[in-house]
């Protein structure tokens, strides 16, 4: 594969999971091995500014130290050290995501991995949870769309060394690389990639959760809503369902979609619009406000509102009120 074809599925990905701004700061976390040196690589090629970070770990004595230099001179890498000895693969990288925290942290995770990661979820704990595009604390990991032998490819048309693992064999992920993965591919020559798409099934539902939204698709209510967690709703108005945000706190600055609202007044949330919804102090509705203003009804639930209570205040871009400000995105 050309390496170009190679950095747009990387570029793609990063976009669609909005993992990095553009052409902004990322930290890679290296290790020497292809695929982080992949990553080194194609995020250069793409115009971020990258820095690197590599954690000896000291598990390998001279070949550890050799990994830490080989870092230091190819990428200019700031090495960091932190005896790991004794510990597990998973404290191994909890001890590697604490550092730089401060910045956006880039790991070299691949499709590959993400096979292995599916397959030893699966034995150890019936899920097949996959890895995150982009973690709570803020690594992301932008490759997971290539596979590992293609990360060794784009080294090599880059005419870039990299260093190889020579313990990753006595590992699970050498176990599952090196054995199991090899055996199942006898099975079936497409083994990795329906691995790999259990990574991209959702989990079902949960039990309480699910009957819950089938009491609200039955339902004859005119409205009615069930709290689907994760600051999430889901509303029916008679033959009509959708989702929405759960109202957000205005604490000086408040985001919804395309909108910034902000107020130093006390009591103030954002929400969508709900059936029966008046302005404060007057008898107009705010459905009147939106049908005078020519709002389409697909665009209303997604319409920001801002409440104190259960009184509407306030309808950026509509109805002003004095105290807040809402600016809409160009």
């Amino acid at each position: 594969m050309e390496p170009a074809a190679v950095e747009a599925r990387v570029e793609h990905d990063i976009r669609r999971n909005a993992l990095i701004e553009p052409g902004g700061d990322v930290t890679c976390l290296v290790s020497g091995g292809a695929d982080s040196t992949c990553l080194w690589l194609v995020l250069k090629a793409l115009g971020y500014r990258v820095s690197a970070l590599h954690v000896n770990h000291k598990l390998r004595e001279e070949e550890s130290e050799e990994d830490a230099r080989f870092c230091r001179d190819r990428f200019g890498a700031q090495v960091m050290e932190a005896d790991g000895r004794g510990l597990s693969e998973a404290d191994l990288r909890d001890v590697r995501y604490t550092y730089a925290r401060e910045h956006v942290r880039a790991s070299g995770h691949t499709a590959s991995d993400q096979v292995e990661t599916v397959l030893a979820r699966l034995v150890s704990s019936g899920t097949t949870k996959g890895i995150k595009p982009k973690r709570e604390d803020g690594v992301v990991r932008p490759l997971l769309t290539l596979w590992r032998d293609e990360t060794d490819a784009y080294c090599t048309a880059a005419g870039h060394p990299f260093r190889r693992d020579s313990s990753n064999s006595a590992t699970q992920r050498g176990l599952i690389r090196n054995e199991i993965l090899p055996l199942l591919r006898r099975i079936h020559p497409a083994a990795d990639r329906n691995l790999l798409a259990l990574a991209d099934e959702r989990a079902p539902l949960p039990r309480g959760l699910d009957e819950a939204l089938r009491r609200l698709l039955a339902s004859e209510l005119g409205s009615s809503r069930v709290d689907l967690g994760s600051g999430v709703q889901a509303v029916r108005e008679y033959d009509r369902v959708w989702l929405e945000r759960a109202p957000v706190p205005v604490r000086g600055r408040a985001r919804w979609g395309g909108w910034t609202i902000e107020s130093d007044l006390p009591g103030l949330t954002v929400r969508g619009w709900r059936a029966g919804d008046r302005l404060a102090g007057r008898r107009k509705k705010v459905q009147d406000v939106f049908v005078d203003a020519k709002i389409p009804r697909s665009a209303r639930e997604a319409w920001p509102l801002v409440v104190r209570g259960d009184e509407v205040v306030a309808i950026p871009g509509l109805v002003a009120a004095d105290g807040i400000r809402a600016l809409e995105e160009a």
